[in-house]
C-alpha cells in the first residue's frame, strides 16, 4: 500500500503506533478483533480499522502539493475536499476557496474563474457537466483531480453494464456530491435512478412485479432519475452500484432484493435481467464497517464516533454502534464540554443536542472510540487525552502505549 505524504499535524504518535503494531501482527488484515488501549481505570476499545482511508490520504496529499506548487496563484476546491471540518478549515487557512457547498450550491461565481486559476477536484469526484464547464473556461483539472480510485471503479462498472443494456440503480443519497457525480457518469451510458434505502428499492420492486401503478413511482423519484426514464422498459434489466460510503450490507441487501425480484418475474432467465456488481463495494468502507460490527460485540459502557456531521461513512458507523450502546457523534474534543456534559450530533434528527451525565461514574470504564474515513488521527488522540485527564489514577498515554499488545490473530 502506498505511503502518502500528508502534513504531520494530521498524524498521531499514539494512534499511529497502535495501527503500526496491529499491522505488524496482522499484515493481511484478517483479524477484525478490536484492540484494547488500557489506562488502568479507563479502557478505550479501538476497532481494527478507522480513520483516513486511501482515497482521503491521496486527496490530502495532492491538495497540499497544489498549494506548494502554485505560489501566487488563486486556488479553488470544487467543494469540500472531504467531509471533515478540521481538514477543510486547514485548507481554507492556506488560501483555498470553495466554489460550491456540499449540495452543489454556488459559493464563488463561475464567471470569476479562468484558465490561470487552479481548481482541485475533491475525493468524491464531480459531474461530467462540471468537467465540461471547467474545460470551456480553459481550466486544467487533470493534475489536481483527487477523485478516489474506488469511486472511479464504480463509474467504470456502471459504464460496462450500461453498455450491455442494463439500467443503473444507484444506492446513495441523491444530494451527496459523490452520488451526483456517479449519477452523471452512469447517465452517460444508461438510464439511471437513485434509491436511498430498502424502502425506496421496494417501491421499484413493487412496480416491476405489477403491484403498483407508475404514477406513484414517477412522483416519488422525481429529480432522482434520468431525463426520460421509462419505468416499463428501463426496469427490465438492472444492475446496482453504490455511493461508496453507504452501509455495504445495505447495498448488498438492495442488490440481492432486485436479484430476487428478477428471479420472481423472469424465472430461470433472471440472469439476463440482473447484473452482478458486488465488486463495486469500497474495500475501506467495508473494512471500517466490519471492524465496527466486531467492536460492537465488545463489552462497553458507551461509544464515541468522531467525524464531520455531513460524513456519510461516519454516519454508518454511528448507526451500527447505536444499536448496542449510548453513542455520541462528535466532530472533535471541543464538544466534550465536561465530564458531565457533551454536545453531539443526533444523526436521526439531524440536529445538535447536549446530553448531561453522558459519562458513567464507575470503576473500569470501557469506551468504544472510532472515527470516520476523513478524520485525522490527531483528533481521535485529543478526545482520548481529554477524557483521560479526568482520571487521576490513570496511566499516562505513553505508559499505556508501552504496555499495549495487539490482539493475537
Amino acid at each position: 500500500m502506498k505511503k502518502f505524504d500528508i502534513p504531520d499535524h494530521y498524524r498521531s504518535a499514539i494512534i499511529g503506533e497502535i495501527k503500526n503494531r496491529r499491522k505488524t501482527a496482522d499484515p493481511r488484515k484478517q483479524d477484525f478483533t478490536p484492540a484494547e488501549f488500557s489506562l488502568g481505570p479507563l479502557t478505550f476499545i479501538l476497532p481494527r480499522h478507522f480513520g483516513f482511508c486511501y482515497g482521503v490520504e491521496n486527496a490530502i496529499e495532492r491538495s497540499y502539493k497544489a498549494i506548494r506548487e502554485n505560489p501566487g496563484k488563486r486556488l479553488f476546491l470544487l467543494s469540500q475536499m472531504i467531509h471533515n471540518p478540521a481538514v477543510n478549515e486547514d485548507l481554507e487557512g492556506h488560501g483555498l476557496k470553495f466554489i460550491m457547498d456540499t449540495e452543489g450550491r454556488q459559493l464563488h461565481p463561475w464567471e470569476d474563474i479562468g484558465p490561470e486559476d487552479v481548481v482541485i477536484i475533491p475525493a468524491f469526484g464531480t459531474t461530467l457537466e462540471t468537467e465540461s464547464l471547467l474545460a470551456s473556461k480553459g481550466v486544467e483539472i487533470a493534475t489536481y483531480n483527487t477523485t478516489c480510485p474506488f469511486v472511479e471503479k464504480v463509474w467504470k462498472r456502471s459504464a460496462e453494464i450500461g453498455q450491455k443494456g442494463y439500467s443503473i440503480i444507484i444506492h446513495g443519497k441523491y444530494k451527496h456530491e459523490e452520488t451526483r457525480a456517479t449519477f452523471s457518469h452512469s447517465d452517460e451510458h444508461a438510464p439511471s435512478i437513485i434509491v436511498r434505502d430498502m424502502r425506496e428499492a421496494s417501491l421499484l420492486g413493487d412496480y416491476i412485479l405489477g403491484l403498483i401503478e407508475s404514477e406513484a413511482v414517477m412522483e416519488h423519484f422525481a429529480g432522482k432519475m434520468s431525463e426520460g426514464f421509462n419505468l416499463e422498459s428501463d426496469l427490465e434489466r438492472v444492475g446496482v452500484v453504490n455511493q461508496t460510503t453507504m452501509l455495504a450490507t445495505e447495498t448488498q441487501e438492495i442488490a440481492d432484493y432486485f436479484k430476487g425480484i428478477m428471479a420472481e418475474k423472469y424465472g430461470d432467465h433472471f440472469k439476463d435481467h440482473f447484473a452482478d456488481t458486488r465488486d463495486t463495494l469500497c474495500y475501506a468502507t467495508n473494512d471500517n464497517q466490519q471492524s465496527t460490527i466486531e467492536a460492537s460485540r465488545a463489552t462497553a459502557d458507551l461509544a464515541l464516533v468522531i467525524g464531520g456531521y455531513n460524513s456519510s461513512n461516519t454516519a454508518q458507523i454511528v448507526t451500527i454502534l447505536s444499536e448496542r450502546f449510548p453513542t455520541y457523534f462528535i466532530k472533535d474534543a471541543t464538544e466534550i464540554k465536561s465530564r458531565e456534559l457533551i454536545q453531539h450530533f443526533d444523526y436521526a434528527a439531524q440536529n445538535l443536542r447536549e446530553t448531561a451525565g453522558w459519562l458513567p461514574e464507575k470503576q473500569d470504564l470501557r469506551i468504544i472510540i472510532t472515527s470516520g474515513a476523513s478524520c485525522p488521527d490527531t483528533v481521535l488522540e485529543e478526545v482520548i487525552t481529554t477524557i483521560a485527564g479526568w482520571f487521576p489514577q490513570a496511566l499516562s498515554t505513553e505508559e499505556a502505549l508501552a504496555s499495549f499488545m495487539p490482539p493475537k490473530a
